[in-house]
């Protein structure tokens, strides 16, 4: 079975509010100041599992690890056993006695949750069905790099309360901002997540009420991969949900948009405000690579390791 010692990242809350700050923070230093013979994860192996394709994730682990002097390891189901039936457990006791620590980007954080019971190393969620907290990490400092602390700030989502929307609900209560949710009856997201946010969430059906005041407006995709035989029904539902000119003047006038990406121009959004000086997603991709470089460091760094050996030693005496 994996070490209890093991800090895994799976969900934006297995971190505290200052753990999460500190990470913003370091992420900070290393995109204004990178030194390439600053090499804190040298001779370290990350493990990237991929049942879903990608294109800032993947590049951004991958350079993450390279610039921080690791290397990262590309895994699908079709290169290794576990796309022939080989046990979870299997898998994550054999790659984390090899690897220093396993990304993971699939459907089922169930699944993410059962391989970081049998890591003896960090696991990182780069996605699931649930939750997405790499990319709220980006999300957030892109925020305090253009506006400041989000801290007391009202940030809109509009649409479907899919896992970016339910990162958004844990990092309004870690990070202590309002987070106002316009999105059509049947989209809501985790009524447990809602319930621990607390007070922290307005959820509505009017994106127009949920822009008012709002420093930040956020929208995805209507239909995510593995949603496209429900594309029909999701685009009828949530065809009142595009983020438009006349939606972003209805926020604050400095409000930032933000979209994790891949857009859909003319669906959730308008290429005049995707493309428009409101408009935040560049500078929010390339961040996927400064948050996770902060992240990995956290995680994957020789004293971490060290501070584990030392938990296990504990243990089994």
């Amino acid at each position: 079975m994996g070490n209890e010692a093991v800090r895994h990242f799976l969900k934006l809350s297995d971190f505290t509010s200052t753990e999460l700050r500190g990470l913003i923070q370091r992420a900070q230093q290393m995109k204004r100041r990178r030194d390439p013979s600053v090499r804190p994860l040298a001779g370290r192996t990350l493990a990237m599992l991929f049942a879903k394709s990608s294109t800032r994730t993947r590049v951004s682990f991958e350079v993450a690890m390279s610039q921080l002097g690791g290397h990262a390891l590309f895994l699908s189901p079709r290169d290794i056993q576990l796309g022939r039936g080989e046990p979870l457990a299997d898998t994550a006791r054999v790659i984390s006695s090899m690897c220093d620590g396993i990304m993971v980007r699939n459907d089922s954080q169930d699944e993410q949750q059962e391989i970081a019971r049998h890591s003896s190393v960090p696991v990182i969620n780069g996605l699931s069905e649930l939750h997405h907290p790499c990319q709220l990490l980006a999300d957030v400092l892109t925020f305090f790099e253009h506006r400041g602390d989000i801290k007391g700030r009202t940030v809109a989502w509009i649409g479907d309360g899919n896992n970016v929307c339910h990162s958004f609900i844990e990092a309004a209560r870690l990070f202590e901002f309002k987070l106002s949710i316009a999105c059509p009856s049947g989209y809501e997201p985790s009524t447990g997540l809602l319930a621990a946010a607390g007070d922290r969430i307005r959820l509505g059906r009017d994106p127009l009420e949920a822009v008012e005041g709002a420093s930040l407006v956020v929208t995805d995709v209507w239909a995510s991969m593995g949603q496209e035989k429900d594309q029909a029904q999701r685009h009828k539902a949530l065809g009142d949900y595009q983020v438009d000119a006349a939606l972003m003047r209805r926020a604050k006038k400095d409000a930032l948009f933000m979209h994790c990406l891949p857009a859909h121009r003319g669906e959730e959004v308008t290429a005049e405000v995707i493309e428009g000086p409101q408009s935040a997603v560049w500078a929010e991709a390339e961040n996927r690579l400064h948050a996770q470089k902060a992240l990995l460091e956290f995680l994957l760094s020789p004293r971490r390791t060290l501070q584990r050996a030392r938990a296990r030693r504990r243990t089994h005496h």
